[in-house]
């Protein structure tokens, strides 16, 4: 039998009672068992993620079946049969950590590949757009979907208010709001980069890549009411679903597709390529297999492995890059930095998020300075140094991204369509869909302001007729007037 020791492994003799002056006495300060149990339990909780705080993870493999090595010299993608360690991580956005898995709300799908040249992560949503373009307005946004400061409930005013204001988040809401809003397991739902990111090859050529990883358990999706009869049996739905499938030796498998667009194409599309509300047609820019991704293993201890799991679209590898996606760049700061806060300086040689390969840098000091970087000799702690210690190698130099135009602030709805593409989706659902889409947003108008409603349903005017009228009619309201 192993003898239970105190954090710095002093033996403990006695872990059911307090160090007391008699029976009856107080406790006396000297105990620093107590002391060290209790300061620890303080200290067992960190800051949730602002948003995507309730997630679900599990590791895996991504298994290469197709050759793309013309567009990417990754080393993920070099072969075929090749296999990659992950961890995949689903996440609500709105919720608390407390909150329920089925609740109507976009879904996060992080990915992080532990390769031989470092972690790529590809941190995504169940949705190949999102509510916004511009990254200035992400704070304001997630303000609408998190409490009111004065009611501390939720405000439905807020959503919408913020919504009918913003008419590119229409792609999103329709989504949203359509039975894809509420997957019933993790394993019923595809997964996207949402972003558009950049390969690049052997030969320098740069391609533009949106990446899809669609579900081989197929989809299907709870009802509102459905739901609430799902959160009244229990709250934790998602996490028993994927946690049993892969217990019981039932591995989801999601295949894994790009869409490549030549570099030069990215001025000639009538729709801006990187802006994040919009998809690229797969008429234009059809679907390549890549892979298929399994998993196949249950993290042993939730906080170590999930929530101290830390993703980043700044963690790319040579053949990977970024795009001039707006909201990209800001996330490219954004995740690093919040995982900074909430974790620490050093949150990625925590086990979960350390990379596989050999790491060489000069980060050193700083909280929770736990691991070995040490270089062998104690004169190398800088760059460039003349002691043989880590330098650059411009073998993976990548090639320059060739962005043009005055730098301003630019208005991010001028001469941009913000309905067709929404219209189209609209037009894909049969009679049945689009009564729930209705539905669903009329139950999540429920006392929103009329100003606010008529504003919303000017926007699903301008979609298509069909669209203002069916929420109307759910709302139980007088269609909008038509202007002479």
């Amino acid at each position: 039998m192993k003898t239970m020791t105190t954090s710095a492994g002093a033996p403990i003799a006695d872990n059911q009672n307090s160090q007391t002056a008699g029976p009856r006495g107080p406790v006396m300060m000297q105990d620093y068992q107590l002391i060290e149990k209790l300061a620890h339990q303080n200290r067992e909780r960190i800051p949730e993620r602002v948003v995507h705080a309730k997630g679900w993870g599990a590791y895996g493999t991504l298994t290469v079946t197709e050759d793309i090595s013309r567009y990417t010299r990754a080393n993920i993608f070099n072969q075929v049969g090749k296999q990659t360690p992950l961890l995949l991580r689903f996440s609500t956005v709105a919720g608390e950590l407390g909150a329920a898995d089925a609740e109507r709300d976009v879904r996060g799908f992080a990915i992080k590949f532990y390769t031989e040249e470092g972690n790529w992560d590809l941190v995504g949503n169940n949705t190949p757009v999102f509510f916004i373009r511009d990254p200035l307005k992400f704070p304001d946004f997630i303000r609408t979907q998190k409490r009111h400061p004065k009611t501390n409930l939720r405000s439905t005013t807020a959503m919408w208010d913020f919504w009918s204001l913003s008419p590119e988040s229409l792609h999103q809401i329709t989504i949203l709001m359509s039975d894809r809003g509420l997957p019933q397991t993790p394993m019923q739902m595809n997964g996207y980069g949402s972003h558009t990111f950049s390969f690049w090859n052997e030969d320098g050529e740069r391609f533009w890549v949106k990446f899809h990883f669609k579900t081989q358990q197929g989809h299907a999706h709870y009802t509102n009411a459905e739901s609430v009869k799902i959160i009244g049996r229990s709250r934790e739905t998602y996490q028993e679903s994927l946690f049993g499938a892969i217990e019981d030796g039932d591995f989801p498998k999601w295949t894994m597709y790009v869409q490549i667009m030549p570099e030069a194409d990215a001025d000639k599309t009538p729709y801006n390529p990187f802006d994040l509300t919009k998809v690229w047609p797969h008429a234009d820019y059809p679907l390549i297999k890549v892979g298929e991704m399994a998993l196949n293993r249950n993290p042993d201890n939730y906080f170590a492995e999930i929530e101290q799991a830390a993703f980043s679209p700044s963690n790319v590898v040579p053949g990977i890059g970024f795009s001039p996606d707006k909201v990209l760049q800001a996330r490219i700061f954004a995740y690093a930095d919040a995982h900074r806060y909430r974790l620490g300086t050093h949150y990625e040689a925590l086990p979960v998020n350390a990379p596989k390969c050999p790491m060489h840098h000069y980060h050193k000091d700083g909280s929770m300075r736990f691991f070995d970087n040490d270089t062998g000799n104690p004169d190398v702690y800088y760059e460039p140094n003349s002691f043989d210690g880590p330098s650059q190698n411009a073998d993976y130099r990548e090639p320059p991204l060739a962005v043009t135009g005055d730098i301003d602030r630019h208005d991010h709805r001028d001469g941009n369509d913000d309905y067709s593409q929404p219209r189209a989706l609209f037009e894909l659902f049969d009679a049945a869909q689009r009564q729930r889409l209705f539905a669903n947003i009329a139950a999540a108008m429920d006392g929103v302001p009329e100003a606010i409603v008529n504003r919303q349903l000017a926007l699903f005017e301008a979609i298509h007729p069909d669209y203002a009228a069916g929420v109307a009619d759910a709302l139980g309201i007088a269609p909008l007037a038509k202007s002479a």
